[in-house]
């Protein structure tokens, strides 16, 4: 024993294999390999929005002969004064506030429904998923449509089940505006949500439903105690990418109301837009867009710090 332990301790150490690279040279590799994705991130996010904060302290106009100087925090000011500010705010939050939790749920269900081992499955993936892969601009002009008041199909479809006393103005009327961008919102975006939760439901391990059957639970108490709980992080996850895309509210608004009736569907994204371009206000849409990005920052810290809590 003692002479095997010698003979062993004088081995010389083993070389790495043929495929493995020295520490230093995995570090040099993996940096190069993260190279593209960084200098994209710094180019297309990190300095534009460098830019955007250096000019929102500006007085810089499109097509201004007149010098930029910097006036300090006066563009911030006239925004958080601004009551057509405040009321996009307050429409972000409403339409947040609803597409978030009823499209997640209407994911969930989705994604629960065609996980079932059905006959024709796979069809009604792809069904409920088209809708994503449709430009949202076309979806806009094709809701625009449908919600005509005189022609339009979810208005004939109203009259007929309600004998011709159901019927709305939809994007025409301030009430009833934001509700239709919000249903368009939803139909368009849900089949995204779906397969991310459809992909976590194929995770979760069976055994825990077998041993929850053995112990008693039923289909209701199996949902509850077993699938919501592997589905925490997912569903934040697609909560908080869905809550910062609502913030991005700009598409379907700009095909079809352009933030109106009387503000209704004024959004933070249209109000950045017009003061931008249309006022030429670029510094003070730079403002706007640099309130956005910490809106969504701080969303995303949330997110992390929820998960991190569950970990």
């Amino acid at each position: 024993m003692g002479a095997q332990s010698d003979t062993e301790s004088k081995r010389p150490p083993k070389r790495p294999g043929a495929g493995q690279l020295p520490s230093r040279d995995r570090q040099i590799a993996g940096f190069l390999f993260c190279l593209p994705g960084i200098v994209l991130l710094v180019s297309m996010l990190l300095g534009p929005f460098l830019l955007a904060f250096g000019l929102s302290f500006t007085n810089l106009r499109l097509g201004s002969p007149l010098p930029v100087r910097f006036i300090g925090i006066e563009n911030f000011h006239a925004i958080l004064t601004s009551e057509s500010f405040w009321q996009a705010l307050g429409n972000n939050l409403y339409f947040t506030a609803v597409v978030v939790p009823v499209q997640t749920g209407f994911a969930l269900a989705l994604a629960i429904l065609v996980n079932q081992p059905l006959r024709g499955v796979l069809a009604f993936r792809s069904i409920y998923f088209m809708p994503v892969v449709v430009v949202m601009t076309v979806a806009a002009t094709v809701w625009l449509i449908l919600f005509n008041p005189e022609r339009g199909l979810v208005n004939a479809f109203l009259r007929l089940i309600s004998g011709g006393h159901l019927e709305s103005m939809w994007l025409r009327a301030p009430e009833s505006a934001m509700p239709a961008i919000m249903i368009m919102s939803i139909w368009q975006g849900v089949g995204f949500q779906m397969i991310i939760i459809l992909a976590a439901l194929q995770g979760i391990p069976k055994e825990l439903y077998e041993q929850a059957e053995i112990d008693g639970a039923v289909a209701g108490q199996r949902f509850l105690y077993v699938t919501l709980p592997q589905l925490r992080n997912t569903l934040i996850f697609v909560a908080t990418v869905t809550m910062i895309l609502a913030f991005r509210l700009f598409d379907q608004v700009w095909v079809t109301t352009r933030g109106g009736p009387l503000g209704a569907t004024r959004t933070m994204m249209i109000e950045m837009v017009e003061l931008g371009f249309e006022r030429q206000m670029i510094s003070r849409g730079s403002a706007v867009a640099v309130i956005f990005f910490i809106i969504v920052v701080a969303i995303t810290i949330l997110q992390r710090s929820l998960i991190r809590e569950e970990k």
